[in-house]
Order: C-alpha cells, then sequence, then structure tokens
C-alpha cells in the first residue's frame, strides 16, 4: 500500500496518544465530525474523556432545497442529536456564513477563544489541504476552518496574539500537544473503530435531512458503507483492525 500523497510504501499507523483528559473538535460543518471520526470519539467518551465540538457555521447552505433561514436551525438540531449519540454534550456555533468562511485573524480569534474557554489538550479538525487524495477536490470551508485550527492551536497560548481575548477574561492556553486530522491523505495515527462503529452509524444517521437530500440510496445503507468502507480502508496500516485515521501535529 502506498502514501497517496507522495507515492511512498504507507507506514503503519501509530496508536493515537492516550495520555490527555479533554479534547475540543474544531470543524466547518454539521455532519463533518460524523463523516470524519465518530467513531473515533465513542471511544474517547467511553473511556471518560471529554469531547467538545465547535462548528464555524450552521450548514445553513447546505441542502439546496431548504431555504438557509430554515436549514440553519434543522441543521443545528441534528448536529446536537448526532453529537449525543457519541457522547457529546457540548456542541457550540461560531455563526461563521455556511460556504463563504473566509481563513483570517477573526476566524483564528474565534477557534483561539473557544480553545482559550475550554482548554483541551489534544484539538481534533478536519482535512485541511486542497483535496481528499487525487482529484477530489476539497471545499474553501474544510480548508480554511483546518487552517486556522492549526494556527489557531499556537494563538491560544501567546497573550500578545489577540490580548483583546485577556480583556474578556479568556487567559492564555498553552496546552494543547497535539492538533489531530481527520480525513487526511497523510495519516500517521489511528483509532480502533469498531467499539465506536455502530454508535457512529447512529450519529451519522441523524443527519437525515442533509442525507435524504444527497442521496437517493438508503441512509442507513449509505451510511454504514461509507463508514465501513473508509474503517477498513485504515485497517491495511492498523494491523487489520478497522480504524478511524488521523494526520497528527505534535506541538
Amino acid at each position: 500500500m502506498t502514501d497517496r500523497a507522495t507515492g511512498e510504501p504507507a507506514a503503519q499507523l501509530q496508536p493515537m496518544p492516550e495520555d490527555w483528559q479533554r479534547a475540543l473538535a474544531v470543524v466547518a460543518h454539521p455532519d463533518d465530525l460524523e463523516y470524519g471520526c465518530a467513531a473515533a470519539v465513542a471511544a474517547w467518551t467511553d473511556a471518560g474523556r471529554e469531547v467538545t465540538y465547535v462548528l464555524a457555521t450552521r450548514g445553513e447552505a447546505g441542502i439546496d432545497t431548504i431555504d438557509p433561514a430554515t436549514c440553519g436551525p434543522l441543521r443545528e438540531r441534528e448536529q446536537r442529536a448526532g453529537a449525543a449519540v457519541v457522547g457529546v454534550s457540548e456542541v457550540e456555533f461560531l455563526d461563521h456564513r455556511d460556504g463563504v468562511v473566509e481563513y483570517g485573524l477573526g476566524l483564528r480569534r474565534d477557534i483561539a477563544a473557544a480553545i482559550r474557554r475550554h482548554r483541551p489538550e489534544l484539538v481534533i479538525t478536519l482535512n485541511h489541504r486542497d483535496t481528499w487524495g487525487g482529484v477530489a477536490w476539497n471545499t474553501p470551508d474544510h480548508v480554511a476552518v483546518g487552517r486556522a485550527t492549526l494556527d489557531a492551536a499556537a494563538d491560544a497560548g501567546n497573550r500578545w496574539i489577540f490580548p483583546e481575548l485577556v480583556e474578556q477574561g479568556l487567559q492564555p492556553w498553552d496546552g494543547v500537544r497535539w492538533v489531530a486530522v481527520a480525513g487526511s491523505v497523510s495519516p500517521t495515527h489511528a483509532v480502533d473503530a469498531t467499539p465506536g462503529l455502530e454508535r457512529a452509524v447512529r450519529s451519522l444517521l441523524e443527519h437525515r435531512a442533509y442525507i435524504e437530500a444527497l442521496t437517493d440510496q438508503d441512509p442507513e445503507e449509505y451510511v454504514r458503507a461509507f463508514l465501513t468502507g473508509n474503517a477498513q480502508a485504515a485497517a491495511a496500516r492498523f494491523g487489520g483492525r478497522p480504524a478511524v485515521a488521523f494526520e497528527v501535529f505534535s506541538r
């Protein structure tokens, strides 16, 4: 098996670090985490770890047949329900506009503020690169939020970057040790997906309005095939175990 990014033989994936208690997952849209890493989140919450979700948008531009004013609250409800299935009770929305999220100081500031509020050791985000591998183009929102999250992990620890956050009572947090990127074409680590896979399926199924607009396939068949296929694809590099893969950046 070769690495899609380099063409070199792919190395075995290492187990994710386990010496942490709090994680913050920062993504662009409702359903990003359910497509990306919900089975891993289920395993972590089962182990007593705290995971909080922060979403840049409410996904209000995501369903062509539903106007944004109606779609945003609907997708927020679906996201909260999906998070609850895998043991996540705290879900925040930053209220950037869906589809036109811009990388920049405002986005970095909002994510740094969330990191200071929740003080995680592990930060999780979604693929920030231009493609999903080959010619599968990524969306601007994913690229902007993923890149800003990597930068904000450092911003959160520097009191002289966004000093207005200190004035708001958000003291610097330099405790982020890793940023783990789900959906990366160059993964380095993985979590065994088996214990959490059924809950991951149910979690993604909570996004029923979105899925029914996306495909004519039976929603459960579609969701199960997608998540199982991704987990099996990582198994060859993780001792034959179905897995959720991450590219891990250490700080």
